[in-house]
């Protein structure tokens, strides 16, 4: 059967087992981490909880980590995977990641998510917070409108990147090479070296040319 490449997880992560994918990419809850779980699958799956099962401790966390990591996130599979929500709320999320993240060019695609009337990250009382209290100040002007206050932000809740980089193989790798597809298969090959390129392109999301060169690249430096 001919390769097709995935553009998202057949389905996103929830509960315990999204809890500890967040613990395994540097989010401090009380649970055990995850090892090494696709950090773009896990931020997807934390922004639809957040947005739409109205977590918010999920979601404050979440916006601290993108202002701490986003150097890191592979950008162009977050941005095809956002595409493909079904998600309206987390896709405003997104778009309004992608102004707030202005600076990191590479996000800069996201904006175009949502293209409609800001959403109110409250179901109500929005309007009336942001009078008492203002906005936060990471959305405003965006496509999500966010009283101050709501979400918290704290530097204590996410791992730095030096420490998330001992504990993350595929985080590190990104640090060594570039946050790439070609820098989570050489992760991938790292921890199971028998992958074909057929399976690499699979697990990391990536064509099927960019795992074969990676593969031969890999079996050059074994031999």
């Amino acid at each position: 059967m001919a390769y097709k490449r995935l553009v998202a997880p057949p389905k996103l992560l929830h509960g315990d087992a999204l809890t500890a994918a967040m613990v395994g990419i540097g989010m401090n809850f009380a649970a055990e981490p995850a090892p090494e779980p696709n950090i773009e699958d896990t931020l997807l799956a934390a922004s639809v909880e957040g947005m739409d099962a109205d977590d918010l401790r999920v979601l404050a966390v979440l916006v601290t980590w993108l202002g701490v990591h986003h150097p890191w996130i592979n950008a162009d599979r977050l941005v095809r995977a956002t595409k493909a929500l079904e998600s309206t709320r987390g896709r405003a999320f997104w778009a309004a990641i992608g102004d707030w993240l202005e600076r990191d060019r590479r996000l800069g695609r996201l904006t175009k998510l949502h293209p409609g009337k800001p959403i109110e990250l409250l179901r109500t009382g929005t309007a009336v917070q942001i009078r008492r209290r203002g906005e936060d100040l990471r959305f405003q002007g965006t496509t999500l409108r966010v009283p101050a206050g709501v979400l918290r932000d704290r530097a204590a809740d996410v791992l730095t990147p030096e420490h998330l980089a001992r504990r993350h193989l595929g985080y590190r790798y990104r640090v060594l090479i570039g946050p790439s597809y070609r820098a989570d298969m050489w992760a991938a090959l790292e921890r199971e070296p028998s992958l074909t390129p057929t399976e690499l392109a699979r697990r990391t999301y990536g064509s099927f040319a960019t795992a074969w060169q990676v593969k031969q690249d890999w079996e050059l430096l074994a031999a």
